[in-house]
């Protein structure tokens, strides 16, 4: 490939990168609070209060740790089912 056509062609690839990216990036950062907020929603549903440490362990849901949300959940006191169930929603 002659020079000449090789620089409009990597400045077209990089501005369609930079365009994929800048309208990838608002989708994948509005996703993660309706997440954990479902998580928390379905733990008000069924009775209980947020207390300290349930974001996070909602967080760890929403990133598919679902293990280590439902024992952080447990830790502080709700029972397996709702921990289980808050987890799932978060993911």
């Amino acid at each position: 490939m002659r020079p000449s056509a090789r620089i409009p062609s990597v400045l077209a690839g990089f501005v369609l990168a930079v365009g994929g990216a800048f309208f990838a990036a608002p989708a994948a950062g509005a996703a993660a609070p309706t997440s954990v907020q479902q998580c928390e929603q379905y733990i008000t549903q069924h009775g209980k209060k947020i207390v300290d440490g349930v974001g996070q362990a909602c967080y760890e849901g929403q990133i598919g740790n679902q293990t280590s949300c439902a024992a952080s959940l447990q830790a502080v006191g709700f029972s397996a089912d709702i921990a289980s169930g808050a987890c799932r929603a978060a993911h």
